[in-house]
């Protein structure tokens, strides 16, 4: 039976993730002391077998639930563990369970990184995820009904070459791509001095896009943080010497996640974001990733899911369509679950009205 102890050292954590069969960025040390930084607690727990070798790990965010004597729990893209061990799921399982009923927490939510299938076609859940979703239910976990993170993405591999990168691209992608050159759009890495720009562009594609984001001293800290590591780039694109469009990649162990992506409003037509997404995926290969995620999908393939546009441009550049799991919900008390997910819905409808109807706060510097 593995044993389980928490971890309180940067290295030792991070060094254990990346023996694990996928590492993520958001189990990484730096993202639970960012969320720490934003009414999150990190509990950091490592399982391991007879011989003293890790074999799971689970960074468990933990948040007190204002005006009740409840906390919410959550595993961002966790755990991590070889979900092909059944034995080993179960006991990781068995005691998040357990410190759910100990500590009152009203829930705790999984988010691990299981592939269900390919393709955006529905289909019967792939091995071993037919046995992950069969084991969560037979436990009592559901599938939440707050999603956090995207549940299906698009994923490029990374071993092949230049050559074999553009032909797996569709043809008006590498059209695109060679149309931003000739127009003078270009490359730069960005640094520190350039988040305020960076995100500037972020809330503009926001307000043009209709999705919430967050007052700029949320993202500085995030992104100063992995930039600090060495485990973040930030792209621009400029062109006329205006920055007109940007991303940011987070790299942890294999894989480079395109997490955020910005453009103003001008020089669209320069197709910036082709050439960006280019440098990127080049980029990643030349630091020894081999996995490219483009870190979103839609829910349902169609044209009506409002990420459909961003998902055609994504799936232009030749990846693969991966449908996952998404996260689930283990509530040890079901009534106050039931309430908190009928009323939650609505607080955050609210929030939303206010920043749409609300002025953009002040950018400055971090």
């Amino acid at each position: 039976m593995p044993s389980v102890r928490a971890v309180s050292d940067r290295d030792e954590w991070d060094a254990t993730l990346l023996r694990t069969p996928q590492p993520q960025a958001l189990q990484s040390w730096d993202w639970g002391a960012f969320k720490e930084g934003w009414g999150w607690r990190a509990e950091r727990l490592v399982w391991s077998d007879a011989a003293g070798q890790p074999c799971a790990a689970a960074q468990v965010l933990q948040r007190r639930v204002t005006g009740v004597p409840f906390t919410i729990a959550y595993v961002p893209r966790g755990p991590l563990l070889d979900f092909a061990d059944g034995d080993l799921l179960r006991t990781v399982l068995a005691h998040l369970e357990s410190e759910a009923r100990r500590r009152l927490w009203l829930f705790i939510k999984i988010d691990p990184d299981v592939r269900l299938g390919s393709g955006p076609e529905p289909a019967p859940p792939e091995p071993p995820a037919d046995r992950v979703v069969a084991l969560l239910e037979q436990r009592g976990w559901r599938f939440s009904s707050d999603q956090i993170q995207f549940r299906n993405t698009v994923r490029l591999d990374l071993t092949a070459d230049d050559a074999t990168l553009l032909a797996r691209m569709k043809p008006k992608t590498r059209y695109n791509i060679r149309l931003a050159e000739r127009r003078g759009v270009t490359i730069r890495s960005g640094s520190l001095a350039d988040l305020a720009t960076f995100y500037a562009l972020y809330e503009v594609t926001s307000r043009r896009d209709g999705f919430l984001i967050r007052p700029f001293a949320y993202y500085c800290d995030v992104w100063t943080r992995f930039l600090a590591a060495g485990r973040g780039q930030l792209l621009l694109a400029d062109l006329a010497g205006e920055t007109i469009a940007g991303l940011f990649l987070f790299v942890f162990g294999p894989t480079a996640w395109y997490m955020y992506g910005a453009s103003g409003n001008a020089h669209r037509e320069a197709m910036p974001g082709h050439l960006l997404q280019w440098h990127a995926i080049r980029h990643a290969r030349a630091l020894g990733c081999t996995d490219y995620d483009m870190w979103g999908a839609p829910d349902h393939f169609s044209p009506e899911d409002r990420l459909w546009g961003v998902y055609r441009f994504k799936v232009g550049f030749g990846g693969e369509t991966v449908r996952g799991l998404g996260a689930y919900d283990f509530a040890p008390r079901p009534l106050l679950y039931h309430l908190y997910t009928r009323l939650m819905p609505a607080v955050l409808n609210a929030m939303r009205r206010r920043h749409h109807l609300a002025a953009p706060p002040p950018i400055t510097a971090c």
